[in-house]
């Protein structure tokens, strides 16, 4: 299975920090914030990874380069002419160096210590969404989950995590162009084709100056 890596947002909410370096390659815990994702993917066996740029994207591929440092391979999807085609955009743009295989999507500005599933199987869905306990930016949730699937609307709602596994199938027929997310979810949740789970770990969205200090001080306080 391939990993694809989010990493084409211009990151408004972490300026100034963004005005001059990409997001995903911002440090924490001593490397940058993509390069945790590089390595959970690897030991999780992941061995080709595809990155979308826009935004400072050139800098993306000059640190992380075909990926041989970081034992993978590294491919990306550039989208620096035409501008960030947002979630679905850009997976839509990315299919072709994805292939024919269902693969796994990972937020470049979230740091988590869940687990990625290599091996993951889909069965009839067309998604998968790793769904987490509402942080305190995002009360309300985003879906509701009932066992393992997906819903639309409940009583306990839960917020997406950025991460997923998904079908191509999903995005077949799609125009290319700038395309958001959450509605194609929501269409096909709204057709029981979505499953999902709760994970309880560590998650971080990683969306302010802030969150990244706080972030910074607990991994500091973890080391030895």
């Amino acid at each position: 299975m391939k990993a694809l890596i989010l990493a084409a947002g211009r990151g408004e909410r972490m300026r100034p920090l963004t005005d001059h370096t990409p997001k995903p390659l911002l440090p924490v815990g001593g490397k940058p914030l993509i390069v945790w994702h590089i390595e959970r993917l690897r030991e999780r066996g992941f061995g080709e990874i595809v990155i979308n740029v826009a935004h400072l994207g050139g800098q993306i591929i000059d640190h992380l380069g075909d990926g041989r440092e970081f034992g993978v391979s590294i491919r990306y999807s550039d989208e620096r002419e035409e501008g960030a085609l947002e979630t679905a955009g850009g997976i839509v743009k990315s299919l072709p160096l994805l292939g024919n295989d269902p693969f796994l999507v990972v937020n470049g500005d979230v740091w988590c210590d869940y687990s990625f599933d290599s091996g993951f199987e889909l069965g009839n869905d067309l998604a998968h969404l790793l769904l987490v306990p509402n942080p305190p930016q995002h009360p309300g949730g985003d879906f509701a989950l009932d066992g393992y699937r997906v819903l639309l609307e409940g009583a306990a709602r839960y917020t997406y995590s950025g991460i997923g596994y998904y079908s191509p199938e999903m995005f077949s027929g799609l125009s290319y162009g700038a395309r958001p997310l959450a509605p194609l979810l929501r269409e096909c949740i709204a057709k029981d084709r979505v499953g999902g789970s709760l994970y309880p770990g560590e998650w971080r969205d990683i969306g302010t100056p802030q969150r990244l200090e706080e972030l910074e001080r607990e991994l500091d306080i973890g080391r030895p």
